[in-house]
């Protein structure tokens, strides 16, 4: 699997809706798999379910929010992006970790999910980059494929 940690600069951090917007548009642009933005802040969450429906004037990224723990992908037509506290059994797909947690610890507490890519945010603040050297270590110790990107 392969985990991309983007480091964000202080305006990034500071437009960080934006910066999760353009970044699903991106992903969405460059592949035909599902994106799943993991999320585990309501506020957060409530923010950005707006943002993505108004992202740009004349247009929206189709997606949807997963209330039910025991949803299970294949028996269910989903948008392409999906916003949710949990993995849902049988995701494969890219994610876009927004929590604390490393994507594994999702993966060990759901039946048959592999993400075929992670993307990772580090915020420029302490309390962000511990976290995500930490998730890096979590990572490296499991053999994934590691990249970083400053934006």
């Amino acid at each position: 699997m392969k985990i991309s940690f983007y480091v964000l600069s202080e305006n990034k951090a500071q437009d960080i809706l934006g910066f999760v917007c353009q970044l699903t548009q991106t992903a969405l642009n460059k592949s035909k798999q599902s994106l799943l933005i993991l999320i585990d802040d309501n506020e957060l969450l409530t923010t950005l379910d707006t943002a993505l429906w108004e992202q740009e004037p004349t247009s929206f990224i189709p997606h949807q929010c997963l209330s039910d723990a025991n949803t299970d992908i294949q028996h269910k037509v989903l948008a392409p992006v999906l916003l949710s506290s949990y993995m849902p059994a049988n995701f494969k797909g890219m994610v876009l970790n927004t929590t604390i947690r490393p994507v594994n610890t999702f993966m060990a507490a759901t039946l048959n999910a592999q993400p075929t890519r992670v993307l990772e945010l580090i915020k420029p603040d302490v309390s962000s980059v511990r976290e995500g050297r930490h998730k890096y270590k979590s990572y490296q110790k499991l053999g994934y494929e590691l990249t970083h990107f400053n934006v």
